[in-house]
């Protein structure tokens, strides 16, 4: 049992299995296009909101430093990724790299989280691009019908047809094409870089020195009756739950790093990329450095515009600029905002269906939603299957605090890759590597290091309902995608006299 449990996939096969006719994307993306893609993805909700609400309850003016830790677990993770991209330059990204070096079930187990990890991102990224055109049309005096706005946990029952409506529309782009996709995206990333760059620019001419006192905020306890939203690892230890200080900086990476989920959406893309090899890890690395400069720049000059106790948990860039006496900029931001959102939602959701895609090539879920359009040459079937799921979560659900849970995924899938990169140099040494992670194994290492530490700096209630998610995974393997894989039949026909290998099952 533990051999088929484990088996793995060889990379050659999975190479070749993108060029059957019924199941081969259409290649159409440059290292630009990528590069542009990770910038749309990871500039967003973690920019726009998360900046006020860590520095108001866990870090203070430190959120700069928050920003810097988790870029540097996202760097780590990316150099690991970056070669994985570039050997198996097939769709999936963690899910395959884990098939060809751990084997089946770990395999299924971080596509089962990833399929979690992106729904959840794109109806939360929904759900607040809703928001902020709901701010935009209130200040033009256009009101929405209560019923079809925004939820908090005091309207009651109603659905965000904003919200669902964004999903569908880039539910139909990304079945059009890759290529259109990248254009929209193209566009839309130039609008939002350049509401970043004012933000930058602008703010940093109403900066006060004293915001910026105390830099790290004493620790304060967490308040009675929250022990569940105290980081895991103080309540392992036993440690007073807290927050600020130098471990509340921590606690806000942990928090902030879902402002750095994007450079490994990259990396499902690259089937659908002219030159892998080379352009996966510079789109990878280039779109992770650029936004990670960008952060800190945002952190900096927002927490020296306004004083942390004092900013917005909704808006606080736009808030910051209302509080020195400029509240033209809450509407350009809030635009900005807007607009950069779609991008966010766009790149989420294409991941998620090329996780979707790879798992049902492979048997692990019904292959009937593995065909191609045959003119678009895009997953079609899967696209319109979870933009109809997620646009009905996104319309229905409110999602205030799951971008924990899409964290703890994300982190996850970096100790699984970096693990990876282990063991295929080990097992497979002859695969030619257009890109290798430096110091080998040492720098995995690290990696898995640090992204557990992130992992047991968010709430214990994260890691709960992350464990009944794979929970959950477990039964639907064991009662479907083990007797449905398309490896273990073609292993089992291939074992059998005068039955060779693979076509029967092509």
């Amino acid at each position: 049992m533990s051999n088929t449990l484990f088996r793995t996939k060889k990379v050659e096969q999975s190479i070749r299995d993108t060029e059957e006719p019924e199941h081969a994307l259409k290649k159409s993306l440059s290292a630009l296009d990528l590069t542009v893609f990770g910038v749309g993805v990871i500039i967003g909700t973690g920019i726009f909101v998360l900046t006020g609400t860590v520095a108001k309850n866990n870090a203070g003016p430190a959120v700069a430093l928050a920003f810097v830790v988790a870029g540097v677990v996202c760097a780590l993770a990316a150099l690991c990724y970056a070669e994985f991209a570039s050997t198996v330059p097939v769709a999936g990204s963690a899910y395959t790299f884990s098939y060809a070096s751990l084997g089946e079930l770990p395999a299924w187990i971080i596509g089962w989280d990833l399929v979690l990890e992106f729904a959840l991102g794109t109806a939360v990224v929904a759900v607040g691009w809703s928001g902020y055109i709901h701010s935009l049309l209130d200040n033009v005096g256009w009101h929405l019908p209560a019923a079809l706005g925004t939820r908090d946990g005091a309207a009651g029952f109603g659905f965000d047809i904003l919200a669902a409506v964004l999903v569908l529309v880039l539910t139909g782009v990304l079945v059009l094409g890759m290529k259109l996709s990248a254009r929209v995206t193209s566009v839309v990333v130039a609008v939002k870089v350049t509401v970043v760059l004012v933000v930058i620019v602008a703010g940093a001419f109403f900066v006060t020195a004293g915001n910026y006192h105390p830099f790290i905020p004493k620790p304060q306890a967490v308040p009675a009756g929250e022990g569940l939203r105290a980081p895991l690892i103080q309540l392992m230890i036993g440690w007073v739950p807290s927050n600020f200080g130098v471990m509340g900086i921590f606690t806000a990476a942990s928090v902030v790093f879902f402002a750095f989920i994007g450079f490994d959406v990259v990396a499902t893309a690259a089937e659908e990329t002219r030159n892998p090899q080379r352009d996966m890890p510079r789109g990878i690395l280039g779109s992770l450095l650029i936004c990670t400069a960008l952060y800190v720049a945002v952190s900096i000059v927002v927490t020296g515009m306004q004083r942390y106790t004092d900013l917005s948990v909704d808006a606080p860039l736009a808030d910051a600029f209302k509080a020195t006496g400029h509240p033209w900029f809450a509407g350009f931001i809030s635009f900005g905002a807007a607009i950069g959102l779609t991008t966010v939602c766009l790149i989420l959701l294409l991941g998620q269906t090329r996780v979707f895609f790879a798992m049902s090539r492979d048997g692990l879920l019904p292959r009937f939603f593995s065909r191609v359009h045959p003119r678009f040459r895009t997953p079609y079937r899967s696209t319109i299957l979870l933009g109809v799921i997620i646009a009905v979560v996104a319309g229905f659900t409110p999602l205030s605090e799951l971008a924990e849970l899409v964290n703890i995924g994300t982190l996850f899938a970096f100790v699984v890759v970096a693990l990876g990169v282990i063991i295929l140099r080990r097992t497979r040494p002859d695969l030619p590597r257009a890109f290798r992670t430096p110091w080998v194994p040492f720098l995995p290492i690290l990696s898995v290091a640090a992204s557990l530490w992130l992992m047991l700096n968010l709430p214990a209630e994260t890691w709960l309902r992350f464990g009944l998610w794979m929970v959950l995974g477990f039964v639907f393997y064991f009662l479907y995608s083990r007797s449905h894989s398309r490896l273990g039949r073609e292993e089992e026909v291939g074992s059998r006299p005068g039955k060779p290998p693979g076509p029967a099952f092509r």
